[in-house]
């Protein structure tokens, strides 16, 4: 099929982000928004943009109806959920095949069938790609106590539905088991509406690293090398950067051809991320899920690539194939990026709504900016906190830490608190600078250090 026009449902920057490929390629573009976003630079970009309903994004952003409708009234052909709000809902693709609109993201059954943490485990082992140590589906306490026995301890608690690090819980003990699974499910079921459970050994010293694929629906899968997500604040990711530098590089090739080869077996469509558990003690490591959608950090994986994901998307979609072969994909350079999120770090990272008064970000070789923030902008409290995403690439690592430290530097932003600061702390931190560092390691020593500083 051929896309025309494009409807964009989602918000900030990854709605600029999708917009500007859009138009490169010489898409109409229109914009779904909220009352509260009617006035941003999304909308100014796109060449259309509705109103889909007012601030809260239950009311806009997640309603699958308004935004079919809006679809459908503006003549679009394809559409795209970024990452975030219905990205991940079967539903919406679903729906989108029933109205002959190009769904820009996997088919709906691949959503439903990765989405659910199980299930997209049991399509792990299917494709011979390790897991961690765990159980299936867990519904009491008293077999909870079983299976960690049986395991060993540490375990984490994780919800079947779960992502963004809710319905997670770590146990060192029985009895931190018996209260973790309680708050586990709980939280589950208010996340997500599905309270199920199942446990994992807890690796001690771990980094997150994950492998950026695009797939054709048909068998083939293209990876755009890895990423290093491991700074996180509550499983959270603050900082990623690209290549991974943390593994021996054949232990890495492996960890490439697995995720080419579960998204392989699965008939994986458009762009996702594999993500891993690498154990650095044992240098080995293990599957966890696979987040179907475009990722908050896809843009160090195109700057150590030269390639644009968003339009490999788009190709995907229209029924083009990936339009490049694995031996083309050539990686160049190492990259950074610091989520630039308005909060406030020394107040436990309380949202900073508010109006910009000063957005001067800066500007050089190896710099990127990806916003939809200006001076006088506001920052709305209905949303996510996360402001742009500051990437920097340099020749090697050391050299995108330096220009990612004078970055931050010369980065006027004013009017609200965000985690500029604390992101320079990490990154000119001798732990992160050679590498000494675990998912663990932001919360139990360098964001106690920097709280502690005057």
């Amino acid at each position: 099929m051929t896309i025309d026009r494009l409807f964009v449902a989602n918000r900030g920057e990854i709605a600029v982000r999708i917009l500007r490929t859009a138009k490169a390629l010489g898409l109409e573009t229109v914009l779904g928004v909220s009352e509260a976003d009617k006035g941003g630079l999304g909308a100014e970009l796109a060449d259309r943009a509705v109103v889909l309903g007012p601030a809260q994004a239950a009311r806009s952003y997640l309603n699958v109806d308004l935004i079919l409708h809006a679809a459908k009234a503006t003549g679009c052909d394809a559409l795209h959920p970024g990452y975030g709000f219905l990205s991940e809902k079967p539903e919406l693709a679903r729906r989108c095949a029933e109205e002959g609109i190009a769904f820009v993201g996997p088919r709906p059954e691949t959503i439903e069938a990765l989405g659910d943490k199980l299930s997209a485990r049991r399509l792990a082992e299917a494709a011979e790609v390790p897991t961690v140590p765990g159980t299936d589906h867990i519904g009491e306490v008293a077999r909870a106590r079983e299976a960690a026995e049986e395991i060993g301890y540490p375990v984490v608690m994780k919800a079947s539905a779960g992502g963004g690090g809710k319905g997670m819980f770590l146990a060192r003990t029985p009895e931190e088991l018996t209260a973790s699974f309680t708050r586990a499910s709980r939280e589950a079921e208010a996340a997500f509406g599905d309270g199920r459970l199942y446990m994992e050994r807890f690796v001690e010293r771990a980094r997150h690293v994950e492998v950026q694929v695009v797939g054709d629906g048909e068998g083939k899968v293209v990876h755009f090398g890895d990423r290093d997500c491991s700074v996180q604040r509550r499983y959270q990711k603050l900082i990623e950067e690209a290549q991974v530098t943390a593994m021996p590089a054949p232990v890495q090739q492996r960890m490439r051809e697995a995720a080419v080869r579960l998204c392989a077996h699965a008939h994986y469509r458009n762009a996702g991320t594999v993500e891993f558990l690498y154990d650095m003690d044992r240098e080995d490591f293990y599957f966890i899920e696979v987040n179907s959608r475009i990722q908050v950090e896809h843009p160090v994986s195109e700057e150590i690539t030269g390639q644009d994901l968003i339009a490999r998307q788009l190709s995907v979609a229209a029924g083009k194939g990936i339009g490049i072969a694995q031996d083309e994909v050539a990686f160049d350079g190492h990259a950074l990026e610091v989520r630039i999120n308005a909060e406030d770090p020394r107040n436990d990272f309380l949202p900073a709504p508010g109006r910009v008064t000063d957005w001067h970000p800066p500007e050089g070789e190896g710099i990127r900016l990806d916003s939809h923030m200006r001076a006088g902008d506001m920052i709305p409290p209905f949303y996510d906190s996360m402001v742009g995403k500051l990437i920097v690439r340099g020749r090697d690592r050391e050299a995108a830490i330096e220009g990612m430290l004078g970055a931050i530097r010369d980065f006027r932003l004013e009017g609200v608190a965000t985690t500029l600061r604390l992101a320079a702390y990490i990154i000119g931190h001798p732990d992160f600078r050679s590498g000494a560092f675990s998912t663990r390691w932001l919360e139990d020593r360098a964001l106690p250090a920097f709280l502690n500083e005057e």
